[in-house]
């Protein structure tokens, strides 16, 4: 993808009425456009960002023999008011409207009920189970809070997975191994060594519940961190109980303000119950289903590394969600010399099967190379007359700022990666 031909333009200031530091350097680098206060729109780079996160989710998901349908956002009155949480008392985030015929509907929030009745017809015998579904979807939340940009919007993208399992055992292995798939995805989009598993209130779901919370000053939770241990306790439920039954010792415990990138609950039967999903077991006996549902926000996530890993020149994308694997830069565009080999490196490193952006924009060197910065992919292949002359190729790790001096070979088999 060549500069000159994305619409969106890199900006030296973000929106006044913008505060998040995620929000301000995804808009200023060309994103996400805000709409509305916790409404934004992802342009081509934001997209294939979310895009690259999703992925590395569905493959986990797939590996958790997970699978994927799509769920209808617009949600029946009737339904909810089986679970009670229709009720603006219980859930005071809904987003409803009314058809022409005065039909009263939702914008769905999630989806534990329309899937749990959903596999009414596809749940019969304990030979149907266990089952576990999941979506990509976007939701709609009527947050009051919305300064955190895309960390917490009104309308966002949403992986949710539901398991459906026979006994407790069945679900506590699955809901166990879960902490492990999404510890691999938090590892994976560069979050791992800031994500501490969490122990935290069920809210209306139960008892209790695990969360995953990164650790950022832009967070709006308090947590209780073990380092060594990699967990962590929400101060919701910070007591001397907890803290014994979670293994921890008090004295070691830090507070930090963190962000929730995840959660998982278990459900048990609430809403096999209220919506009546039951199997026949191996005796002839009817059982409910037991559930447990787990949850990860794409733009939630996709903000969190930008407020975590960026520095004080921009956005430092992990290679793993990068938009683009390298950037080129052409620092002489008024040289055909030069721009006949930019152009040459370009296209080669294309056949390759790398993934390149390529600034062939005919704006100063200061203004591109500080451009490259703020949108933070993680290799930049600066070509210029003075490195032409001397037969190699500068390479920029935006991570560390190492800069390296390379063969053309070496670039063209992708050895920037370093």
């Amino acid at each position: 993808m060549r500069q000159t031909k994305i619409f969106t333009k890199t900006r030296k200031e973000a929106p006044k009425d913008e505060v998040s530091k995620n929000a301000k350097l995804l808009i200023r680098a060309g994103f996400i456009n805000k709409e509305q206060a916790g409404v934004y729109d992802y342009l081509p780079l934001g997209l294939r960002v979310i895009n690259k996160i999703e992925n590395i989710i569905r493959e986990e998901m797939n590996l958790m023999g997970g699978q994927e349908l799509n769920l209808t956002a617009l949600q029946e009155k009737k339904l909810w008011e089986k679970t009670d949480r229709w009720n603006d008392d219980v859930v005071d985030n809904w987003f409803k409207t009314k058809l022409s015929n005065g039909t009263e509907l939702g914008l769905g929030f999630t989806h534990e009920e329309p899937l749990t009745n959903l596999l009414k017809d596809h749940v019969n015998s304990y030979k149907d189970l266990p089952l576990y579904i999941y979506q990509f979807q976007v939701k709609f939340r009527n947050e009051l809070r919305s300064k955190s940009g895309i960390m917490r919007g009104r309308e966002f993208l949403m992986k949710d997975l539901y398991s459906f399992s026979r006994t407790e055992e069945e679900h506590n292995n699955f809901y166990n191994s879960m902490k492990d798939s999404y510890t691999r995805v938090f590892e994976k989009v560069g979050l791992g060594d800031y994500t501490y598993l969490t122990a935290a209130s069920g809210g209306s779901f139960g008892d209790n519940s695990d969360e995953f919370q990164t650790v950022s000053e832009a967070g709006e939770d308090i947590i209780y961190i073990d380092k060594d241990k990699k967990k962590a306790i929400n101060k919701e439920i910070y007591a001397d109980e907890v803290i014994n039954s979670e293994g921890l010792n008090k004295s070691t415990l830090e507070e930090k303000k963190s962000i929730e990138v995840g959660n998982i609950f278990p459900l048990g039967t609430k809403f096999s119950d209220a919506l009546e999903l039951t199997f026949t077991d191996e005796s002839g006996s009817q059982n409910p289903v037991i559930m447990g549902s787990y949850g990860i926000g794409i733009g939630r996530l996709m903000g969190t590394v930008v407020e975590v890993l960026s520095d004080e020149k921009g956005i430092v994308w992990p290679e793993t969600i990068s938009p683009f694997d390298a950037h080129i830069i052409l620092m002489s565009p008024e040289d055909d010399e030069v721009r006949q080999y930019s152009d040459k490196i370009y296209n080669e490193l294309n056949k390759s099967m790398h993934d390149i952006l390529y600034d062939d924009r005919t704006k100063k060197a200061g203004e591109k190379l500080n451009d490259a910065d703020l949108i933070g992919i993680p290799y930049q292949i600066i070509i210029g007359k003075k490195t032409l002359e001397e037969g190699k190729i500068e390479v920029k790790n935006r991570k560390n700022g190492e800069i390296t001096h390379l063969d053309e070979s070496a670039v063209l088999g992708g050895k920037f990666k370093v």
